[in-house]
């Protein structure tokens, strides 16, 4: 799949990576106040970029949130439940080497299409793209 911009955001390989105004640091206490605000839990948040430097390597800043809902992903499990190794949903938070943060996720289409989820599911895991937008603001 090619590289395709979206109003600021580009899509490739089926991840979305929407810009942010934001430092990883910031963006990421957005995005966790967004879910907290939603009542979606977060199962966790991976530091990547620390981990490295506690083992003496240096990395942009790189974090990892692990996000989701039950009463969400069950369904999406019960109808594919080869989605469960895509959920909870992940959001990742990373400065490029311009210094540029972006918000990527896996594309909920993209998702669909992977696991041949029903359409009337789809709304179960689109949320993700108004989270990543609201965070980037």
């Amino acid at each position: 799949m090619a590289s395709e911009a979206h109003g600021g955001s580009v899509t490739s390989k089926g991840i979305v990576s929407v810009p942010s105004n934001h430092s990883v640091d910031q963006t990421v206490s957005n995005l966790t106040g967004i879910l907290q605000s939603k009542g979606v839990t977060l199962f966790a948040l991976i530091d990547h970029s620390g981990e490295a430097e506690r083992v003496g390597m240096k990395m942009r800043p790189t974090k990892l949130l692990i996000f989701g809902s039950p009463k969400a992903g069950t369904p999406l499990m019960l109808a594919a439940p080869t989605i469960a190794i895509d959920l909870p949903l992940k959001i990742l938070v990373s400065e490029d080497s311009q210094g540029k943060v972006w918000i990527s996720y896996n594309s909920p289409e993209y998702l669909q299409q992977r696991h041949g989820l029903p359409p009337e599911l789809l709304q179960n895991i689109a949320v993700v793209a108004p989270l990543a937008e609201a965070a980037a603001k």
